[in-house]
């Protein structure tokens, strides 16, 4: 709408009450527009009384666009006619409005003007035009645009709470509540809808003629639409098009729909998940169909995903995904996937079928929500080749996992003096390799705390008897050792067991000459079984025979200990007068102690039995104890009393600031642990001395490398048949220790200053994702990827404002890289041999500003190899992305390149193929 100055006679009002009558007019009329618009719509008010005029005489002139010579209704209004509505009534708050150059009213042609900036706010609606013209002669309003040397400006924006909308031009009959708008942008759920005429039929329903559909950010020239010929809106519900098509910059493409239909509720809605396609070559499974399925939503805290897989040689798969959450409780999912998948065709030689399965269950608890209670679980169980020959997974790097693992727990606190804590847990231990399953169901555990029953109810604990406490614990167990085939049947139980401990440990501590540390302990366990074992020797088949007794029974075992200690600090400090070194003092802080524990021999559970050969004879005696089978292992029979040494140390620096406004020095470690560790059993006849372990760590580069190492010293010589005998192998003619196993482990990760070192979204979901199935977080073994349903997050990195950089030369292009070094060394048994030594890296790098690429990796020098491998590319293209990930080599080479809408609202319009890695049939 375009208006131009006017040019005839007008009235204008000079009375101030007469003014006020104008703007009951002006707004009632306003605010119907806006109300109607948005389906609110009320009776237009009438006037009450007729105005006297003041005429005047302007050379100016006023000439509107064509559209106010198409009125929608032509209906006069009787200027006499009183109004059945009370202003009161209508008017609930302060009206305010404005326009920069004049508000006028006509009476000859019953309008009236607000002309440049026209505003029109009251209680939370706002109108603003750069024109408003009111004709209440035929109850139409029109709002518009002003046209000047640079064009139009100001367009109309109606504003309501969260509602906007933002036409050209607008016209709207105050009787019919009927409007049309031209030029109108709206967002719908997300999605933004460009109209050039739009009808609005009644309070839900909108006609739409000649409108694009986009998701594009960039509204005056998107990167893709959908134009509609026709279509038909219901506000936050729907939108049902006709014949439409969509277009790239302007440009059509093929894909034409006869019709199509949008859902655009705000709210959480069920629907179809449309799958992806695409052929299964390496395994010779035909076509196939992927992730189709359905969506349910439940409630707000409650979803559920049903997906299947189909191919077309009869191979199939079903997963069940579940989401749920209560703010400030809990959140988990839970997620079981089946997949059933035959190798080549029914009939031919190399047919195969195999059944595999995996159960995923993680749960969470708010801290807020029960402080004296927790419920966590984490539940990774299932087949043992799950992720070896599962064909469609998020991550191809899970096949390197050798373990399965779950926890679901409950622990419960009892507040009071003492307090008491339970929890029961059930654990579950799975082997990939051996396919063997260790299983805790359930493990119960109750403590005490501990209790003080010689210290003064008021004050401190001082010496030994005030120091002096102990508590109670009990831990019961039911634990089932089955394999992989045998799991969830009946014969799993057969060999299982059952046991309880209860333990009573008393400790007290007090210092000795100021400086020095001292504690004492005594521990006395009891255990309870229900399965023990007979053991006797046949004479006449020269068999030893075992037989299972079931029934309870106990065994009582105790041992003491003391412990001494210390900390001393030596420093060396570097400042001289009228010197500044960069180093200015060196710390070293050593944590030297000794430790003694004595084990008495428990024979009292010990019997024996003799084996007599085929004559009679007695040959041999041999040892055994009933409890063997136990859950907690056996009684120790042999005497132990040990000494133990360990040295703790620690180096620090004090180093002048590189900030030369900081007048105090930095502090930065050199070492952070150096340990060292070994024992001597005063009860033994031989080999006396443990090894003396070494252990340390540090991190250096601005703490970006850290450094960790191991090594184990063996005080004793080998024989001739690498056995370990009681000779000093200093005596033997060799060094002071021998080196008999050695690690190294070194993490390093860097990047330039632009990369902000932060996890995108994406991110997140695939360290989540990976430490769901057992894998690493750090990307070191490929990160876990499927671009097709989004099912890792529904927020794309790509949604982040990036700014183009036309001065290329300036742009510093963001990158990161991790890097993971390990070396083992054994030498037990003369071995001399590296066992492990591999360098694993992980990188990523934006080559511009929506250009990225990655890759993780790693090279094993023992085998002279690269470890597996896998190659990102992902290309921001604004409102679709581009992902392609390649694993290039191995047994598991594949590929899989995505192109779609990052948009959740259209996120099935999108191109998806890959190639699955070739599947080894299970042993």
């Amino acid at each position: 709408m375009a208006f131009q100055k006017p040019s005839h006679t007008f009235t204008k009002i000079h009375l101030k009450g007469l003014r006020t009558n104008s703007l009951y007019i002006l707004f009632a009329l306003s605010f119907t527009v806006f109300i109607n618009t948005f389906s609110f719509a009320q009776e237009l008010p009438k006037k009450n009384k007729v105005i006297p005029p003041t005429q005047t005489k302007d050379s100016s002139r006023v000439a509107i666009d064509s559209l106010l010579n198409k009125p929608l209704n032509t209906k006069q209004i009787d200027s006499t006619k009183q109004d059945s509505v009370k202003k009161n009534e209508f008017l609930k708050g302060i009206v305010t409005y404005k326009a920069t150059d004049t508000v006028i009213t006509s009476l000859t042609k019953q309008k009236i003007y607000l002309y440049n900036e026209a505003e029109v706010l009251y209680q939370d609606m706002n109108i603003k035009a750069g024109i408003i013209v009111i004709d209440y002669g035929k109850s139409l309003v029109y709002a518009g645009r002003i046209k000047d040397s640079t064009g139009y400006s100001q367009k109309p924006v109606f504003t309501q709470g969260a509602n906007v909308i933002e036409p050209d031009s607008i016209i709207f009959n105050t009787d019919s509540k009927k409007a049309l708008i031209y030029n109108s942008v709206t967002e719908q759920s997300g999605g933004t809808i460009i109209a050039q005429k739009t009808k609005k039929e009644n309070d839900s329903v909108y006609f739409l003629q000649n409108a694009k559909f986009t998701t594009s950010e960039n509204l005056d020239d998107p990167e893709y639409y959908i134009l509609m010929n026709r279509a038909k809106i219901v506000p936050n519900k729907k939108v049902v098009t006709g014949a439409s098509q969509m277009y790239i910059y302007d440009v059509p493409t093929p894909l034409i729909m006869p019709f199509a239909f949008f859902p655009m509720s705000k709210k959480q809605t069920s629907g179809i998940i449309f799958p992806s396609f695409g052929e299964d070559t390496g395994n010779d499974r035909g076509y196939f169909l992927q992730n189709g399925g359905y969506y349910f939503a439940i409630n707000d805290y409650l979803d559920l995903a049903i997906l299947g897989d189909y191919y077309t040689n009869g191979s199939y798969g079903l997963r069940i995904e579940n989401n749920y959450a209560k703010r400030y409780k809990f959140r988990g999912n839970v997620s079981f996937r089946y997949e059933n998948l035959l190798t080549s065709e029914r009939g031919f030689p190399d047919f195969a079928k195999r059944s595999i399965y995996n159960i995923r269950w993680s749960h969470s608890q708010d801290g807020k929500a029960n402080p004296s209670s927790r419920f966590s679980a984490s539940v990774n169980l299932g087949s043992s080749q799950y992720y070896q020959q599962s064909v469609n997974q998020l991550n191809q790097a899970n096949f390197l996992n050798n373990t399965l693992a779950s926890s679901v727990s409950y622990s419960k606190s009892f507040q009071g003096e003492p307090q008491v804590n339970l929890s029961l847990s059930a654990t579950h231990s799975q082997n990939t390799n051996t396919e063997s399953v260790n299983i805790t169901l359930p493990t119960m555990q109750a403590s005490m705390s501990r209790v003080y029953p010689f210290a003064p109810k008021t004050g401190t604990k001082k010496g030994a008897i005030h120091n002096i406490n102990f508590q109670v614990n009990t831990r019961g167990e039911y634990r089932i050792n089955t394999t992989d085939s045998l799991f969830g049947k009946s014969e799993m139980f057969d060999d299982a067991l059952a046991g309880m401990r209860h333990s009573i440990p008393v400790t007290t501590n007090f210092k000795i000459f100021d400086y020095f540390s001292v504690s004492t302990n005594a521990n006395f366990e009891e255990t309870w079984t229900l399965k023990t074992i007979n053991r006797s020797f046949n004479q006449a088949t020269q068999e030893v025979v075992t037989i299972d007794q079931n029934g309870f029974d106990r065994y009582l075992t105790y041992n003491f200990g003391a412990s001494i200690g210390t900390t001393v600090y030596g420093m060396y400090d570097f400042q001289r007068e009228g010197k500044d070194p960069k180093i200015q003092a060196i710390r070293h802080v050593m944590r030297p102690s000794i430790s003694y524990s004595v084990n008495p021999a428990f024979d009292q559970y010990y019997e024996t039995y003799d084996v007599i050969d085929a004559d009679g004879t007695t040959t041999d005696q041999v040892e055994y104890t009933r409890f063997e089978n136990s859950l907690f292992a056996r009684p120790g029979n042999r005497y132990s009393s040990s000494l133990g040494i360990t040295l703790n140390n620690n180096i620090e620096a004090k180093v002048r600031s590189k900030d030369s406004t900081k007048t105090e020095p930095e502090k930065i470690f050199l070492l952070n642990n150096l340990n060292f560790s070994t024992s001597y059993n005063l009860a033994a006849d031989s080999l006396n001395w443990s090894p003396v372990r070494v252990s340390g760590g540090t991190q250096i580069l601005n703490k970006k490398m850290s450094i960790n190492f191991g090594m184990t010293l063996n005080p004793y010589a080998l024989d001739s048949n690498n056995n370990v005998i009681n000779t000093f192998n200093i005596d033997n003619g060799g060094s002071l220790f021998r080196l008999t196993s050695a690690n190294i482990n070194i993490g390093y990760t860097l990047s330039n200053d632009t990369f902000s070192g932060e996890e995108s979204d994406e991110d997140k979901a695939s360290s989540q994702e990976s430490a769901r199935s057992g894998g690493r977080t750090d990307g070191l073994f490929g990160k876990t990827q499927d671009f097709a349903d989004q099912r890792l997050s529904d927020k794309s990195k790509g949604n982040k404002d990036k700014e183009e950089n036309n001065e290329f030369y300036n742009y510093k292009m963001p990158w990161s890289l991790r890097l993971a070094y390990a070396a083992n060394y054994t030498n037990t048994r003369r071995q001399d041999q590296i066992t492990s030594h591999s360098l694993m890296f992980s990188g990523d790098v934006e080559l511009s500003p929506r250009w990225s690429v990655g890759a993780s990796s790693g090279y094993d020098f023992l085998n002279q190899g690269f470890t597996y491998t896998q190659l990102r590319f992902e290309r921001d293209l604004l409102s679709w992305r581009m992902n392609f990930s390649w694993i290039p080599f191995s047994d598991r080479s594949s590929w899989n390149f995505f192109i779609g809408i990052k948009s959740n609202l259209l996120k099935d319009l999108k191109y998806d193929q890959r190639r699955q890695p070739d599947q080894r049939v299970g042993n």
